[in-house]
């Protein structure tokens, strides 16, 4: 396998950031009342569609929110 990239052939852009996301993932389907457990090694099949999009959604919310208040404090973001 390829640096950076993982089991599912994907590159990571941040490799080694798996676990962090890992961790907000599963910190937000408890914030939304979402019964996953951590360590279920991402299967989700018994969980409904729109519950993961809310997840997935949400993740990306909070991230757009950091990048934001990354910029307005004057770090520049890196270009991908």
């Amino acid at each position: 396998m390829a640096l950076g990239q993982n089991s599912s052939g994907r590159t990571q852009v941040v490799p080694g950031a798996h676990s962090t996301l890992d961790n907000i993932k599963y910190e937000i389907a408890s914030e939304l009342n979402i019964p996953v457990v951590q360590g279920s090694e991402d299967y989700w099949g018994n969980i409904s569609s729109r519950d993961c999009g809310k997840v997935g959604g949400t993740m990306v919310k909070r991230m757009i929110a950091l990048a934001e208040k990354e910029l307005l404090n004057g770090k520049p973001l890196d270009k991908i």
